[in-house]
């Protein structure tokens, strides 16, 4: 390919675009090649360095090859009659309808560049959040404007969709789904992939593909765009995504350089671009025609129209073709000659024309309905009466265009499309958090009025009890300046010392999901794991639809639970620790009622350092860059289960040296359990863990790191004796249990402890039942100090089995550290009682069969993961 070795071109280069007048070349050129895609501008080159073909991406053996000057899209001589990729100053052409890309910053994998197709190196890369296109920053803004499209907007009502197709940077071993063979390459940009459905093939093969996408093996998972509704205008994909804004864009160079024989201009894309200083530097000889230099500046933004029809002027407003710069008698050779006094920054405008051809596209989105002619003195009435007939419509005058444009490329790329004017009731839904909690809704009201200045008139809050105890409310607003304004304005008010935060949720119509359907909401964590939250975020960001997968730092479980909350059948999954698991259920716990599937099914990502609910269910100690396809294969083949959760009641007292009860210190906590409840030492590590990760969070980064340190804590515990059983008294089912001298009590959900030790023991005893996560019983562990608890960990002993029951009362005499489910804290003196919280959960449960399939070898995935080396947190 042209960027994996240096070509020598063997012609000067001409005017990009076949089937166009020929232009005067200079002495010396050679023809063009013409190919069955548009745009390109192939010449013979000659190959000093290994290269691969991008249209069958097969070793080009010899030293000629074909070079397209724009794109640098490199070809066989045998393949240059089959290619059918559009060149990139033409690509934007083929898209009906533009959808804008989200773009992020990238990893560090070998990906290509689908603008100028070289690789992509450094931190310049930028990736879309949401689909596979790979650019360089300063490549971005030539990109072709064909993200998925994931939701209706607005009117618009689209049921069925076609393959979204993207070239190259598949994984290896990617097969062609119409002849079978290998269509993936690591050398180049090549072979196809749809971003719904997964399937794959070569360039040559797609085309014979029925264009109707089915959503592949995981459509019963997926959203399906036509289900989601969303009023967008005035809000960017980035922010109907839930996604942060970064600017990634790299700052380009200024000035103008000069060598020997070359000098580079620094080129605007109209007055837009040269408000905004975005330019492109473009090299060009010192000696060179004027059309040349229109050309190349024409072929840097990636516009491939005729140069006589466009022309530089300086950016004093000055022409660049006037006598006092340009000879145009030129030498004595009639030659022009580009002199040395020439500015350095340059503005690209087309010459004024008479009339111009206006393409007109129907609103259905399927084909360019017609062309017209328009004048200067030419009204969108009049092009109104001359289309309509053309497409068997009537002409009414309740018609409208829909167009816009901001610089030369821009207008190069506008859409005309006609449509019949609705007076449509704009509905954006806002939930903004941040609130107080419980107040009334008129106290709510008071506040959006004070802080936001939110009008009545245009403004529907919505106060659901639901919300409330989050401080959240939603708001439908019918005016898309006034919810623009509200969105921007939320993001920067702070009350009660708590900053607000605001999002864009989409409604789904549940009227349109699929019979049997039952789509996946996502939470994940992004502080969890390191940066392999980041990376698996926007892995199903790429696999499912993008309104179905949440992060959690921004607003918490609550909006993606209101947004499926008329949804009749959906599953969770949760990628992140224990924690994060306990804070999901306890958010869906209190809104059960106010959801359409109020049990919906859990399964998780382990993410965090001990991860034993996550062990107890098969899905693994941790994530270690699993393939996440494979994994939402196996969310779907998971089989059900019951589990128990356990509600805490922590009523804090203070007791007199005799014993007796002298007044409450602070009101009855209440929290709830999921995994374990431990007092004593136990809880004591997991607080001095806890601390310690407060003091400099940045290096717990990684499950081996988390682990050294408590061993580190563990070790400092040695000396200390504790006289837990004084300190408590313990009843289990109303009966007294008579504890031996022990340093630890623990009561287990789950058998699993301590990441995935076996605390109960797997030896049966008469007296004591076998634990399960479902049969309503707590059991009672103790041990003896921080040895006994690392003998466990090892795996040579058990915890010393004390007691099973379903209600557990605790009198605690003086302050001591307990933990739930790892989250530590210091109790004060009082009661605690443990019982059963309402009905058992729905958990997800890895089947046996797919964990086998899964333990060898991992194949590389169809979306990026993660590095091994990133570390759990």
């Amino acid at each position: 390919m042209a960027d994996s070795g240096r070509v020598k071109h063997d012609s000067p280069s001409s005017s990009p675009g076949p089937g166009r007048k020929k232009a005067q070349q200079s002495p010396g050129s050679k023809a063009r090649y013409s190919v069955n895609a548009p745009g390109h501008c192939f010449r013979k080159v000659t190959l000093t360095k290994p290269t691969f073909c991008h249209h069958c991406s097969d070793f080009i053996w010899g030293i000629v090859g074909f070079v397209c000057e724009v794109c640098n899209f490199m070809s066989h001589e045998k393949c240059l009659k089959q290619v059918r990729t559009v060149c990139s100053c033409m690509a934007p052409t083929q898209v009906q309808v533009p959808v804008a890309h989200c773009f992020g910053p990238a990893s560090q994998k070998k990906r290509f560049c689908c603008v100028c197709r070289k690789h992509l190196e450094g931190s310049s890369a930028l990736r879309c959040e949401v689909c596979e296109l790979h650019v360089h920053s300063d490549c971005a803004p030539f990109s072709v404007s064909d993200c998925r499209f994931c939701h209706q907007d607005g009117g618009q009502d689209i049921d069925t969709y076609q393959h979204h197709w993207r070239e190259g940077n598949m994984s290896s071993g990617a097969r062609c789904e119409v002849c079978r063979r290998t269509c993936s390459s690591s050398d180049v940009l090549a072979g196809m992939r749809c971003e719904w459905c997964g399937i794959t093939a070569h360039a040559s093969c797609y085309i014979i593909i029925p264009p109707e996408c089915s959503m592949g093996r995981l459509q019963n998972m997926i959203l399906h765009p036509s289900c989601v509704r969303i009023c967008s205008r005035n809000f960017s994909k980035m922010h109907c995504y839930r996604i942060s804004e970064n600017s990634q864009h790299s700052e380009m160079g200024n000035g103008w350089t000069r060598s020997d024989c070359k000098q580079t201009l620094k080129v605007f894309d109209g007055d837009d671009a040269a408000k905004r200083n975005q330019f492109r530097l473009v090299s060009i000889p010192r000696i060179i025609k004027n059309e040349e230099v229109v050309e190349a500046s024409l072929r840097a933004f990636y516009i491939s129209d005729e140069p006589q029809d466009y022309e530089l002027q300086s950016y004093s407003q000055q022409g660049l073709f006037t006598d006092d710069i340009i000879n145009r008698n030129g030498t004595p050779d009639n030659k022009p000659i580009f002199k040395d006094t020439v500015s350095d920054s340059w503005v690209l405008r087309s010459k004024p024309k008479e009339t111009e051809v206006v393409k007109i596209y129907s609103s259905s989105r399927k084909v360019e309905v017609t062309s017209v002619t328009a004048g200067k003195s030419s009204t969108v009435d009049s092009i109104l009466k001359e289309v309509l007939p053309r497409i068997e419509k009537q002409v009414v005058s309740n018609s409208e265009l829909v167009t816009f444009q901001t610089s030369l490329r821009q207008m190069n790329q506008t859409r005309f499309y006609i449509e019949e004017s609705r007076n449509r009731v704009a509905q954006v839904n806002l939930l903004l958090g941040g609130f107080p909690t419980q107040l009334e809704k008129e106290e709510y009201t008071h506040l959006l009025s004070e802080h936001l200045s939110v009008k009545s008139e245009s403004v529907c809050v919505h106060i659901m009890s639901a919300l409330l105890f989050s401080g959240a409310v939603v708001l439908q607003i019918s005016c898309f300046s006034e919810a623009e304004r509200v969105y921007m304005l939320a993001k920067d008010t702070t009350i009660s010392s708590k900053q607000l935060y605001s999002l864009v949720i989409p409604e789904i119509m549940q009227s349109k999901l699929a019979k049997g359907s039952c789509p996946l909401l996502v939470f994940v964590n992004p502080k969890s794991g390191g940066l392999k939250g980041r990376e698996i975020l926007y892995s199903f960001r790429k696999l499912l639809n993008p309104h179905q997968v949440f992060e959690l730092t921004s607003g918490g479980p609550l909006p993606g639970l209101h947004t499926f909350r008329d949804v009749p059948h959906f599953r969770i999954l949760v990628c992140g620790g224990d924690g994060t698991v306990g804070w999901v259920l306890g958010v869906l716990e209190s809104i059960r009622h106010k959801i359409a599937c109020p049990e919906p099914a859990i399964s998780i990502i382990p993410l965090g350092t001990g991860n034993d609910l996550a062990r107890v269910l098969r899905w693994g100690a941790g994530y270690s860059g699993e393939d996440p396809y494979n994994i939402l294969l196996s969310v779907d083949e998971a089989e059900e289960v019951q589990m128990d959760r356990w509600t805490i009641l922590l009523d804090a007292q203070e007791m007199t040296e005799d014993g007796k009860e002298n007044g409450f210190l602070e009101p009855p906590k209440i929290v709830h359990m999921n995994n374990y409840f431990g007092l004593g030492i136990d809880a004591e590590l997991s607080l001095d863990f806890h601390h310690a990760r407060e003091e400099d969070p940045d290096k717990f980064n990684s499950r081996f790191h988390n682990k050294g340190v408590y061993v580190k804590v563990g070790l400092q515990k040695l000396s200390h004796t504790r006289n837990l059983h004084k300190d408590i008294r313990l009843q289990v089912d109303k009966q007294d249990v008579e504890l031996r001298s022990i340093e630890g009590l623990i009561f287990l959900n789950i058998p699993s402890w301590g990441s995935g030790a076996d605390l109960w023991g797997s030896d049966s005893e008469s007296r004591f039942g076998r634990p399960r996560i479902d049969d309503g019983m707590l059991e009672v562990v103790g041990v003896t100090g921080v040895v006994h608890m690392g003998q466990v960990q090892s795996g040579m002993r058990s915890g010393i089995r004390i007691a099973q029951g379903s209600y557990i009362r605790i009198t605690v005499n003086k302050p001591i550290p307990v933990q739930v489910d790892g989250e530590p804290w210091i109790q004060s003196p009082g009661q605690i009682i443990i019982s059963a919280a309402g009905p058992k959960v729905r958990m997800l449960r890895k089947s046996k069969t797919k964990q086998k399939k899964q333990s060898g070898s991992l194949k590389e995935g169809r979306s990026e993961s993660p590095a091994p080396s990133d570390g759990g947190q």
